[in-house]
């Protein structure tokens, strides 16, 4: 039973952990992308915590952290395409780029629009997952408050956005292009050289 189970997740879906493996390191790349952004906007922009713009007929408004995560979403969002496209589901031989990046971004903004969300719930004062002010006060970058919770954001909401991606916007490849080394690899792998 064990045996059969190992063989049916290593092997028969050995392929999707490769995936699995090159979406984590281009997503930690566009991790360090977004964070470098938002760290970008925060120190040119104004106080993160300042009023963007008021929601009309509400007591809710818009701070510019929710603009900065936008701004620091948008650029990642297009490195991370464009990395996944070509390396990790290897799909840009096998759809235009306009195909695959609109539901790329449409799950990203879905992504994004949770995301917004989890930020505020940080970020607020008065919300009962907010960060402790006393913890992340500001005085260092490993303290500010608005780091943490765009790193926390991100985690949260990665998971879905693979399996989203996998199974929607890279989906032309999905089952008749498996992921390969190059052609000069494999070749090499099948015939070493003697003597090498």
């Amino acid at each position: 039973m064990i045996q059969r189970l190992r063989h049916y997740v290593l092997v028969r879906h050995g392929h999707n952990w490769i995936l699995l493996f090159r979406f984590a390191l281009v997503g930690a790349s566009g991790v360090l992308v977004n964070l470098f952004v938002a760290i970008m906007c925060k120190k040119l922009g104004p106080d993160e915590n300042g009023i963007f713009f008021d929601l009309p007929f509400t007591d809710f408004n818009v701070r510019w952290y929710h603009v900065y995560s936008t701004i620091a979403f948008l650029v990642a969002n297009l490195w991370n395409f464009e990395l996944n496209r070509l390396w990790t589901f290897r799909s840009a031989k096998h759809a235009g780029w306009f195909r695959e990046y609109f539901p790329f971004l449409t799950v990203g903004i879905l992504a994004q629009i949770v995301g917004l969300a989890i930020l505020t719930l940080l970020m607020h004062p008065d919300s009962i997952f907010s960060l402790s002010p006393t913890i992340f006060d500001n005085s260092t970058g490993f303290r500010t408050r608005f780091y943490w919770a765009q790193l926390i954001t991100i985690a949260i909401v990665t998971p879905v956005s693979f399996l989203l991606n996998k199974v929607w916007t890279f989906s032309s490849v999905r089952g008749k292009h498996r992921v390969s080394e190059p052609a000069e690899e494999s070749v090499e792998s099948e015939h070493p050289a003697a003597g090498v």
